[in-house]
């Protein structure tokens, strides 16, 4: 063999290869790995990560949401950086410079993370573990939805994403209220993309959509229900009044990811549910 045959079946062969050496800056692409059963490829995650519990203790943390350790990024000499939205926009394009092949992801609904799921595997070379998984997510989905179209009634549901300000859910936590029989109280800002254009300016346009049921997840902190009850004129939202404010880990609901297409969803059902139940005349 001469060294342009031998280079040329090289060269075909390292194009076909997939992505070995992966990091996941943010959990949601973790999770879904570990989910295709492709955790191996995965080098180094995101800090916040909790999903699952095991990549916490095995992989090395190598980012915040905003932030990176570009250097220990470069010593696990990865072929795929995974990240996710315009917020990462900074660390990807660094890693851009410095060779590497970078995926950013910018889903914000339920097809996005349906996407999402089926493009890691593309990615990974795993299109039908991928296609099986988000099968069984969409089912789910479907499911839930098939079961909530025979409600005689649905809640007002406030989700609460940060308190200070007050920032209302983002779209696929919008999604997810209506897919589980709920209303969302503020649909218009779910379809921001950024935190801050959905910002609630006046916490007393909470008290005139007058939620059935509040639902807290603050990213990063515990939600505080009590903080919630106690302010200004809120004794009049009859969540508030009848005490149906809960919360749900942002690990579940927060992330564009599986989680929120599974356990996320349920939880948001149970809640509805329990509505109805107690509510019936």
């Amino acid at each position: 063999m001469n060294h342009t045959q031998h280079f040329r079946e090289m060269s075909l062969k390292d194009a076909s290869a997939y992505a070995e050496r992966i990091v996941c800056m943010t959990e949601e692409t973790t999770e879904t790995l570990y989910l295709l059963g492709e955790q191996d490829r995965i080098v180094g995650i995101s800090g916040f990560t909790v999903r699952p519990p095991e990549a916490r203790k095995e992989k090395p943390k190598v980012s915040a949401f905003t932030s990176a350790k570009i250097g220990k990024i470069l010593d696990l000499q990865p072929d795929l950086v995974l990240g996710f939205s315009d917020l990462q926009a900074d660390i990807a394009a660094e890693l851009i410079k410095h060779g590497i092949d970078v995926y950013v992801f910018n889903h914000r609904s339920i097809a996005g993370i349906l996407k999402m799921i089926r493009t890691v595997g593309a990615l990974t070379g795993c299109q039908e573990k991928a296609e099986r998984l988000a099968d069984s997510m969409q089912q789910n989905i479907v499911s839930i939805q098939t079961e909530t179209e025979s409600d005689q009634r649905r809640p007002k549901v406030y989700f609460e994403e940060w308190d200070d300000p007050l920032f209302s859910g983002i779209q696929w936590v919008s999604e997810l209220i209506t897919v589980a029989g709920g209303d969302d109280c503020f649909p218009e800002l779910a379809k921001e993309a950024l935190g801050k254009n959905r910002i609630i300016a006046d916490p007393h346009d909470v008290i005139e959509r007058q939620p059935d049921i509040i639902i807290g997840s603050w990213c990063g902190k515990k939600f505080r229900p009590e903080r919630v009850a106690a302010r200004d004129g809120w004794h009049a939202i009859p969540a508030v009044r009848d005490r149906r404010i809960f919360e749900i880990k942002s690990a579940v609901i927060l992330q564009p990811g599986p989680a929120a297409l599974s356990e996320g969803v349920q939880q948001i059902r149970e809640i509805v549910r329990e509505w109805a139940s107690s509510t019936q005349h």
